[in-house]
């Protein structure tokens, strides 16, 4: 059996005193899409953060195809083939579209291959295209999310790292972001991490899950497996129900105000 192309072994990571990962481990194979699944503050930004460098841990190891990579600097471990796209649709707000996507590109020097690569992007998400004049922070929030995850995948990088990107969309745009991210693992062959809070959606396009509680790994499994098992189904799809539910009932009363 081949080697992970990611492995996290035991990492520690902390906020001053507060140790906000756990000793945790796991791997992401080669081609993969594979999910971290927690409510918030459970810790899943913070693992996202610790393996492409924008936090150090204190202890453990993270290794990319085989090499050590904890505590070296995110430009280098970019180079190595991981982009990050961050929580929050951390875009470039006064830079227009393209000029956002170039700079996702800023470790490459091949011109044609680069101008190609955006081509695709646009191929991915049409409306970026018609956008590409226009500056970042006057997108909508779907727009943005579609324009970190694209800017992202202009480093052309072996394992692209996603961070809620369902957060704060329309079901609709939801379902249409995670049909490219499906495309992006099979055409493009690149590897993803993702971390969720929505269970169904991220279970339902993933290979692999793992459930983050308080910085711990407490649910390993494959995805189809764990989307069946009781726990999950009554933590979180329960309470994304219940949440819908609450919704309808608040645009309810709003009506008959």
């Amino acid at each position: 059996m081949s080697n992970p192309l990611l492995s996290v072994e035991n990492i520690e990571t902390y906020y001053g005193p507060i140790m906000a990962i756990r000793g945790i481990s796991f791997k992401v194979n080669q081609g993969s899409i594979v999910t971290i699944l927690g409510s918030n503050g459970a810790g899943k930004t913070t693992i996202l953060k610790t393996i492409s460098g924008a936090i150090d841990p204190r202890k453990g190891k993270v290794f990319l195809n085989g090499s050590e990579i904890q505590k070296k600097d995110p430009d280098k471990i970019l180079r190595l083939g991981m982009s990050h796209a961050p929580e929050g649709r951390e875009v470039f707000p006064y830079c227009s579209v393209i000029e956002n996507l170039q700079m996702g590109a800023f470790t490459r020097s091949d011109k044609k291959e680069i101008n190609r690569d955006i081509e695709q992007v646009f191929e991915y998400f049409p409306i970026l295209k018609e956008r590409m004049n226009q500056p970042a922070g006057l997108l909508s929030g779907g727009e943005q999310q579609m324009l970190c995850i694209s800017r992202a995948l202009m480093s052309k990088p072996e394992i692209m790292l996603l961070d809620e990107p369902s957060l704060g969309l329309s079901p609709k745009l939801v379902k249409e972001i995670f049909e490219i991210i499906i495309r992006i693992n099979k055409e493009l062959k690149t590897t993803i991490l993702l971390v969720e809070q929505n269970a169904n959606i991220a279970l339902s396009n993933s290979d692999f899950g793992y459930v983050l509680e308080l910085g711990r790994i407490v649910m390993e499994g494959n995805s189809k497996e764990l989307l069946e098992k009781e726990d999950i189904k009554e933590f979180y799809l329960g309470q994304q129900d219940e949440g819908i539910r609450g919704e309808r009932r608040w645009k309810k009363k709003k009506m008959w105000r």
